[in-house]
């Protein structure tokens, strides 16, 4: 590509980029589980917003396209809750979701500092569930959502070296 990728906090001006790929991205989660209405594919560009400003976002990306973004926030309890990691389909399987997954982690180390991570997927992404795993996460609930959809949420401990899967 001649570029490479730059992770940084996201701005006001990147919610509209962050929506469109969030749109993007989760189409392959709404045909897998048969169900177009999926929060991701509903969110308003006002409650991603609101979203933006009570947690954390970075933003990958190439050149001036932004082409994946990762958010969350730190509960008082301590847990770090991660979300929405969204990567441009045509950049997927080159190591960029796992850098957005260690960046935001990084960041929530510091101030104030997680005790524990904690993300969810569907029980049928095996490509998510995968990465979550190599990088050290292990489940540890599941809640069925409806006939199709079961969500596992996966958690690790702040401090905890990520492992890489064996090939």
């Amino acid at each position: 590509m001649g570029m490479s990728v730059t992770i940084s906090a996201a701005s006001a001006q990147d919610a509209e980029h962050i929506l469109k790929l969030q749109y993007l991205c989760y189409q392959n989660e709404a045909e897998l589980y048969g169900d177009y209405t999926i929060e991701p594919l509903t969110q308003t560009l006002d409650d991603l917003r609101a979203e933006l400003d009570r947690g954390h976002c970075l933003v990958a990306r190439l050149g001036d396209e932004v082409v994946a973004s990762v958010r969350g926030s730190v509960e008082e309890t301590g847990t770090a809750r991660i979300a929405k990691l969204i990567v441009h389909p045509r950049l997927r399987h080159h190591g960029l979701g796992g850098r957005l997954l260690d960046a935001i982690e990084t960041h929530f180390t510091a101030e104030p500092a997680a005790k524990r991570f904690q993300l969810f997927t569907g029980h049928r992404s095996e490509g998510n569930l995968r990465l979550y795993r190599s990088r050290g996460y292990a489940p540890v609930s599941t809640e069925q959502i409806g006939p199709r959809l079961t969500l596992v949420t996966l958690e690790k401990p702040a401090g905890a070296a990520a492992y890489a899967a064996s090939a």
